[in-house]
């Protein structure tokens, strides 16, 4: 092959890869020009300067901080926790949230207690990582037990793996190290592969979505029930707002939330948005959950001794006050029957989303700060590969 051709074949990997750099430099832009607002800013000064807590106390079943304001949970006190990149609070056990690393670990997950403290290590076996990029935590309605979703579908190269796994665990009993069995599910997208780090799972159906992370993301729906003798197919159902990192449903599947760099929007249905929830500033936001009650965020971050916000939600996003009718409304779904028209998403609307775009709340002037990083990235990069090749 030539060099000229070299090249060409390198450019969509060099552009995603620039796309890649493009966005924690734009968020950490962000958090040092101080553009989330007043509250969010007084939750990261008590996380960088130990100042006390706001009054209340908070936890992953629910207790809303009194102030309103987005307080610091705790940080993950473990050193083996250096790159967080999903979590997801127990259905079971109180007070305990689930966390994982991004690319480079094995397939390990751990128990951590609201002081931040590892209460267990726990290995899924016969898991690859390739790039664990997130996870949920849902009851299956069919037996009534607790199950973790760890979903390896990071993907850089948008489209250089043939297909994504996503791994199924009964959720421990106790919280001791262990190793655990696994069902993994095979997933590929029906137009075309993509990078994604957001998965959830519907508290009533339990259908499983991910979400991609794009400029023009969307909400994939997979099948109603997953196979493990062959690739499931993702459907696009939704768009979903700027490269976003990761997604939940609300405990009562009222609405679910899709987290991007910057901020959250918290969603009724497709296209119907309820809210933009402010974030903390964080370096490289990564991760989002309910609380057990639903009226708070979790959010965190990358890097190690990374801190975990509980941030509440506004009164329009709490459950009951979400839904506008019955709980499955929340569900996107790929196909409508007639007999569910009268409760089904707005389809509509979530067409409209699609055309129109959702820009998740980032401001103009760092979406092209974004756009100019990800442009030079790809241009110094083609630049070495061109003299390499």
């Amino acid at each position: 092959m030539g060099s000229s051709r070299r090249v060409a074949a390198v450019v969509p990997v060099l552009a995603a890869f620039g796309m890649s750099v493009a966005g924690p430099v734009a968020a950490s832009a962000a958090a040092t020009t101080g553009t989330a607002s007043t509250s969010t800013a007084t939750a990261t000064d008590t996380a960088e300067h130990g100042a006390a807590r706001p009054r209340g106390t908070g936890g992953t079943g629910g207790d809303r901080p009194e102030d309103g304001r987005p307080r610091l949970l705790f940080r993950f006190k473990d050193p083996r926790i250096g790159e967080s990149s999903g979590l997801a609070v127990s259905p079971t056990h109180k007070n305990v949230v689930y966390t994982h690393n991004d690319s480079g670990a094995g397939p390990q997950f751990y128990a951590v207690g609201t002081d931040g403290r590892t209460l267990a290590t726990f290995t899924v076996a016969g898991a690859a990582a390739r790039d664990w990029e997130a996870m949920a935590a849902s009851v299956d309605p069919a037996t009534g037990r607790s199950v973790l979703w760890f979903a390896d579908i990071g993907d850089n190269l948008n489209g250089g793996w043939p297909d994504y796994s996503i791994y199924k665990v009964e959720e421990p009993k106790v919280l001791r190290d262990a190793t655990l069995p696994a069902t993994r599910y095979r997933f590929r997208y029906k137009d075309g592969n993509r990078n994604a780090e957001g998965i959830m799972v519907h508290p009533t159906t339990g259908r499983l979505y991910v979400v991609s992370k794009e400029f023009a993301g969307s909400v994939y729906a997979a099948p109603a029930k997953l196979r493990t003798d062959r690739v499931n197919i993702l459907r696009r159902v939704a768009p979903a707002p700027i490269m976003a990192t990761d997604a939940a449903y609300a405990p009562d599947g009222s609405s679910f939330v899709i987290r991007t760099y910057f901020s959250a929007s918290v969603y009724r249905a497709p296209g119907d948005l309820i809210t933009r929830v402010s974030m903390p500033s964080l370096q490289q936001a990564e991760s989002i959950a309910y609380t057990r009650d639903g009226k708070s965020l979790l959010t965190g971050t990358e890097g190690a001794g990374s801190p975990v916000y509980q941030v509440p939600l506004p009164a329009a996003a709490l459950p009951g006050r979400a839904a506008g009718g019955p709980a499955r409304t929340a569900s996107p779904r790929p196909s409508v029957t007639p007999s569910e028209a009268a409760t089904a998403p707005d389809v509509a609307a979530s067409h409209a989303a699609a055309s129109d775009g959702d820009d998740g709340g980032v401001p103009t002037e760092l979406i092209v700060l974004w756009l100019g990083v990800a442009l030079g990235a790809t241009g110094i990069i083609a630049v070495i590969a061109r003299r390499v090749g």
